[in-house]
């Protein structure tokens, strides 16, 4: 009999900043820790996707965001478990400012597409923005 897999819901944030830089962490744990992503995470209980990505966002990297539409939806298989993410396309609340890595982010930063270019994202993100338009080319 196989094991059925636990399925996690999640969210995740694409934020762009008002040079089109796309805000980005470094995982501090896993899946993909030490690679670049946009910030996001577990859905709390009782918690709604756009109530999570807020907290997300808020917890990585220090900034406020509103959530907008649904970027897309991707499934990221993991050990024993499927994360089922939702990423929004947010936009920055409040004075412009810089991020600072908290919570379980190693690092923060906004990239531009130079930098993002030569970062170790994780498998296909920027590849995955691109297909879903939230991202220039």
């Amino acid at each position: 009999m196989a094991a059925e897999l636990l399925v996690v819901r999640c969210v995740g944030a694409v934020v762009l900043d008002d040079a089109g830089r796309l805000l980005l962490i470094r995982r501090g744990h896993a899946p993909s820790a030490g690679l670049w992503s946009v910030p996001g995470g577990r859905v709390e209980p009782g918690e709604t996707l756009e109530d999570a990505v807020v907290r997300e966002v808020r917890e990585e990297t220090g900034l406020a965001v509103r959530p907008g539409a649904v970027a897309g939806r991707l499934s990221i298989p993991g050990d024993g478990v499927v994360y089922d993410v939702t990423d929004f396309v947010c936009t920055l609340v409040g004075p412009p400012a810089e991020p600072v890595a908290g919570d379980d982010a190693a690092d923060a930063l906004f990239a531009d597409a130079a930098t993002r270019d030569g970062l170790s994202c994780t498998p296909r993100l920027l590849e995955t923005l691109r297909q879903w338009g939230a991202l220039p080319a």
